[in-house]
């Protein structure tokens, strides 16, 4: 009887595998799409209010080309190319304006009650002021 034990114990044992899992990959973030502003702060203070907002657009394409309208105090006065720092988990936004320097500002991609926002800080030219706009995509 023993020996029949032991048979079925090391068959048990001997059957079981060690499964590799991978892990998933993160999805490349989208920042493609039309962003309009939803909250901005200049030295902590919310501007929102205080200055018309409604009409400003950050249109980014999946080619990597932005395009400002209607342009506000903000990190680049002009069209061009930007790049995420890492498409699965970007920190920094680098923006190239047509014909000028390459200017990058942290970056953040957080989900609010469902709802994809950006978040860029920077600081427009006076080291005095520095902004912080809450994006959303417009549908």
């Amino acid at each position: 009887m023993n020996r029949y034990i032991l048979i079925i114990a090391i068959w048990l044992f001997s059957s079981c595998r060690v499964e590799e899992i991978a892990p998933l990959a993160e999805a490349p973030k989208n920042v493609t799409g039309s962003w309009k502003v939803i909250k901005a702060t200049r030295n902590g203070t919310d501007i929102t209010t205080a200055f018309d907002f409604t009409q400003f657009r950050l249109k980014f394409d999946s080619t990597d080309n932005y395009i400002l309208i209607n342009k506000l105090p903000f990190l680049v006065n002009k069209n061009g190319k930007y790049k995420l720092d890492d498409p699965a988990y970007p920190f920094k936004l680098t923006m190239t304006p047509d014909g000028g320097s390459a200017v990058s500002t942290s970056f953040n991609y957080p989900t609010i009650a469902g709802i994809r926002q950006l978040s860029l800080t920077f600081i427009p030219g006076c080291e005095l002021n520095s902004y912080i706009y809450t994006l959303e995509r417009e549908n």
